[in-house]
């Protein structure tokens, strides 16, 4: 992909913050200074901004007309897959419900109808739901028999055969339809301990309107936190996710951010749900300034907040450097210590008696060099 300039920079970036009349004047002013609209194409559709940036500018004087035929195709077809999605996950959710499985989608087109106001203006991707792993069986068959086929590796028992793998992908040959079953969510294998599945996040749940049904979701707080692992756990490599955040952070103004904080504290997410939401405040949305103080309190997720945005576009995908590595710093402090003194971390190898040749008698010392020698090594990246 060819390097961002300066100017789509500042485009996609407005684009995506929540609506207002100082959005609509930035995007105006941004967009006339484009040249490549090609190039804005492109990176738009790799964050998963084509969507809002056409509603942003469809009716605007300043964009060429091929430039703005090639966004309004591409619109369109993403409508359709979102409007095809939607319907798939009511039948989806019906059988499940005749069956007496109990389902809360996520993210997808639930999420956009919830804190975008219209499911088309988010890229349309597969189906995500969660439920209890009790119903995997019988949800499978269910999907089976709606001509889904699992992908995923299984053991004898039914199983996944990856250890910590908490999902079951499934795709339709017919019209490339995927869904996904998962019964835990997670943020890093295997150093993420906790378990949040469907007994977490059902308690709270809400309804929400999809394609003029009532169908379950995740309570504003559980949706929050989902997001902000979600982007953490991918080192918030799409501004589409950062916009997520920002949306549903406009969409909930009543949101209780102490109930927030709370929660992230004792599922291990207050790193993620700091770095989610300082990200989004710097993409624009309001953030309550009491919630946002305590957030900037955490200087680490500050900094990594930061790093993002002025490496998500330029180098999707990095992450901060530094003597702990990014897959630590975003765990809670229980998981860190955790993954910390593990014996499997602890246990020394070759390369700390390469760093330092001790006797024999000695060899019990290399569990205390160990951890610094670990520290060095990650000092020099």
């Amino acid at each position: 992909m060819q390097q961002i300039d300066r100017n789509t920079l500042d485009l996609l970036r407005a684009v995506a913050t929540p609506e207002s009349q100082a959005t609509s004047a930035a995007i105006a002013e941004r967009a006339k200074e484009i040249t490549h609209w090609d190039l804005v194409i492109e990176h738009a559709r790799r964050h998963g901004l084509l969507p809002i940036l056409y509603r942003r500018v469809e009716f605007a004087d300043f964009v060429p007309p091929e430039a703005l035929q090639q966004m309004k195709t591409e619109f369109e077809r993403n409508a359709f897959h979102c409007m095809t999605n939607a319907e798939e996950l009511l039948g989806v959710l019906d059988a499940f419900q005749q069956a007496g499985i109990a389902a809360i989608p996520f993210k997808g087109v639930v999420l956009a109808a919830s804190a975008y106001g219209d499911m088309t203006l988010r890229s349309a991707g597969d189906l995500d739901l969660l439920i209890r792993f009790d119903d995997l069986n019988r949800a499978s068959q269910i999907l089976q028999q709606r001509q889904y086929v699992l992908k995923t590796s299984t053991l004898e028992d039914g199983s996944p055969e990856a250890e910590n793998y908490f999902e079951y992908h499934f795709e339709r040959p017919a019209d490339g339809m995927i869904l996904e079953l998962r019964w835990r969510l997670e943020l890093t294998q295997p150093r993420y301990r906790h378990n949040l599945g469907l007994d977490w996040a059902w308690p709270r749940r809400k309804s929400i309107t999809v394609a003029g049904a009532d169908v379950t979701s995740l309570d504003p707080v559980c949706s929050l936190l989902v997001l902000c692992m979600h982007g953490s756990k991918h080192a918030w490599s799409r501004w589409i996710w950062v916009c997520d955040v920002a949306m549903l952070i406009e969409s909930e103004p009543a949101l209780d951010w102490e109930f927030a904080r709370r929660e992230a504290r004792r599922v291990g997410l207050e790193r993620c749900l700091a770095l989610g939401v300082l990200l989004a405040n710097l993409a624009g949305a309001n953030v309550p300034l009491p919630a946002l103080t305590s957030f900037e309190a955490d200087e680490d997720a500050k900094n990594m907040a930061t790093f993002f945005v002025s490496h998500i576009f330029q180098s999707p995908g990095a992450v901060p450097g530094g003597p702990v590595p990014y897959f630590l710093r975003i765990l809670g402090f229980r998981d860190r210590m955790r993954c910390l003194f593990s014996p499997a971390i602890l246990k020394p190898n070759e390369r700390d008696r390469a760093a330092i040749k001790l006797p024999k008698a000695l060899e019990p010392l290399y569990y205390v060099i160990r951890p610094f020698r670990i520290l060095r090594d990650r000092s020099g990246k």
